[in-house]
Formats: structure tokens, sequence, C-alpha cells
């Protein structure tokens, strides 16, 4: 079997559910990706049974022809605005190959979405066969395009399990021997990820001596970095590579993503499956998967500063023994989507 993926920007976390095609079903995985003008430096491992194209070095005619070469089984697309793509899987339809679109946008009630939700319908089936979404946001959105139930599949987006289980289980021990009294965010230092409410949050608590023992990391780069590190109460550090940062969370106690608009963040599934209790906004498209609140951790009010404060608080104020249920609840739930899952879902089109 042969599956054939067209992608804007390849990441990292599709590579376990590539393996997963390849052990479990014996597939080749033919992944064509944009180059140029990429988001992230990342460069894909090499991999048996796993076939890279650059989009940069096909024309429209000559991508036709390689995907009629490989001669796919069902296609995976996720660059919509790629109009070379488009006319591809409008071809693979008509011969009756399935094509799956990737959805992890959530229903904003956007005046292009608006439009989309009326057009779209009308034209839907000459390009996709189904929409792989990946939480139940993601189905509204699918649903208002005028997929139906029986074209729609969950679990489209999966964190590497096995790798964050490992350090879970690595990080017990020491937990267990004495908690880290640490909060943590990872990510972009930009306004629509909220880090600047979550500083002014942290010194809400640091100003009023509610932050105890407890600190407060930031690891990433961006255009707020400047303008946060100044803050002597905030420990800052540059952006980690994915594998430098998972090592480092036993080091943590809780993952704390203030965003202002999130359409699913997998760094919810990656830290919750390592056993991190969660805080985030209200707005994430992964906290109805991922979060349960006083289960595994807290949301708070998208850009309220005082509800996040709230909720860091109850954290600071749990015992270790709290914490600790917190962490394995969190490890728990992070097991709700696998690589393997992902995979299975995906193929089950074909069944």
């Amino acid at each position: 079997m042969k599956i054939l993926y067209l992608y804007s920007e390849l990441m990292g976390y599709q590579i376990p559910i590539f393996k997963e095609y390849i052990i479990n079903y014996g597939a080749e995985v033919h992944v064509i990706h944009w180059d140029k003008q990429k988001f992230t430096p990342y460069i894909p491992p090499v991999i048996d049974g796993v076939y890279y194209y650059k989009r940069s070095e096909y024309s429209t005619n000559q991508l036709q022809k390689l995907v009629t070469d490989i001669d796919p089984k069902i296609i995976y697309i996720s660059g919509w605005m790629d109009i070379g793509y488009l006319k591809v899987v409008r071809i693979m339809r008509q011969r009756g190959i399935p094509v799956v679109s990737g959805f992890d946008d959530i229903w904003w009630k956007t005046l292009k979405q608006r439009i989309a939700s009326i057009f779209f319908p009308l034209v839907k089936s000459c390009f996709f066969s189904h929409a792989w979404v990946a939480g139940p946001y993601q189905f509204e959105y699918a649903k208002r395009l005028g997929f139906k139930n029986n074209e729609i599949i969950f679990n489209c987006l999966s964190a590497d399990t096995e790798l964050y289980n490992q350090y879970y289980i690595q990080s017990q021990p020491k937990e267990r021997a004495s908690y880290p009294y640490r909060f943590l965010y990872a990510g972009r230092l930009e306004s629509v990820k909220g880090v600047d409410i979550l500083v002014d949050a942290w010194n809400i608590l640091t100003s009023k001596g509610l932050s105890k023992d407890w600190e407060l990391t930031i690891i990433g780069s961006g255009s707020l970095y400047n303008q946060l590190n100044r803050f002597s109460t905030v420990k800052f550090i540059d952006f980690l590579q994915p594998e430098i940062l998972a090592r480092e969370i036993g080091n943590y106690g809780c993952f704390v993503l203030p965003s202002r608009k999130e359409q699913w963040s997998l760094v919810l599934h990656e830290f919750s499956t390592a056993g991190l209790p969660i805080i985030c906004s209200n707005v994430c498209g992964a906290a109805p998967v991922f979060l349960i609140r006083n289960y595994n951790g807290f949301s708070f009010k998208t850009g309220s500063i005082d509800d996040l404060a709230d909720q860091m608080l109850k954290i600071i104020n749990m015992t270790d023994l709290q914490l600790l249920s917190m962490s394995y609840h969190s490890h728990v739930i992070g097991q709700k989507i696998t690589p393997q899952i992902a995979a299975s879902s995906f193929v089950s089109i074909l069944n």
C-alpha cells in the first residue's frame, strides 16, 4: 500500500505516525512538502519506507506525473493554498482515490470562514472525500464546510507518546522525593501566545508574596523577548531544540499555555503525556481532549490576568501528594491519542 502526503510544512510530530504505517500496514509513505518559506528549519530523518520530495522542484505538470507514478492508495493533504496540490487531488478524486483533508482549524466565525461555509460544500466532493480532524472544535468546522458524519475521522495529530511516556517514568523517582515547584511555558514569545499575560499574572503573585517556593521559567524566542526579559522574577531560556526540551521536562511541575488564540497545540498532548499538570486558556483547541478541570489542571478565561493568577495559585497551594496525583492523571489522559491510534484512524478509511 502506498500513502501520499501533500504537505505545506512537514513537522517532526508526523514521523512516529509514518513509522506506524510502515510497521503495522507494510506501507510506503511518499511525502511531498514545501521546502521554501518555512516557519522552522526542521529536516526530516531518513527512514526506510519514507520518501521525501521537495515541492519547489516540481511544476504542476511534473507534480501530476509524480503522483501518477507513485499511484497512491490514499492521499492526505494539508496545503489547501497550493494550487498545484488542488489540481492533483481533483484528478485523483476523479479516479476514485480517497483524498483526506487535515483539520486543526477552529470555527472562529470570521467573515472568511462564513463565506467558506457557503461555497465550500458546493465543490468539496471534487477535491476531498474525508476530513481528518484533531478534536471536537475541528469537527464543528468540518461539519460547517459540508463534511458528513461518516466522512469525518478523528485523531489527526499525536505526540510521540512512547518518547514522552519514557520521560514520565524517568521523572517519577525525583518528583516523589522532591516535587519540582516550577511553572513552565515553552513556545514562541509572541502576543498571540499570551506570554505577557503569564508574566503579569506571575508578577501579581510574587508582589503579594503568594508564589511561595515556586518559580516561573519561560523557554522560547520571539518579538517579545526583550520586552519580557527585564523581569527578574522570571527565568528566561532561549529556544531549545525539541529533543533537548523534552529531556528537561522532569525539572518542572506545571505547564502553562496562556494563548489568546490556539488552533490545537500539540504541546498540551506532549506535556500531559509526560505527566505535567496543565493550566491553559479556554480557547486552546486541544483542551477538551487533554484537560479535565480539577483533575489534571485548570483553565482560565483567555486574556484575564487575574483569572490566570488565581489558577496558578491553586497549583501553588496544593500538597505534593495532590500534585503527584494530578501528574499521574495528566499522564493517563495523554494516552487518549497515540501514533498507532492516529495511523489506524487514517487507514480505516480504506476499510
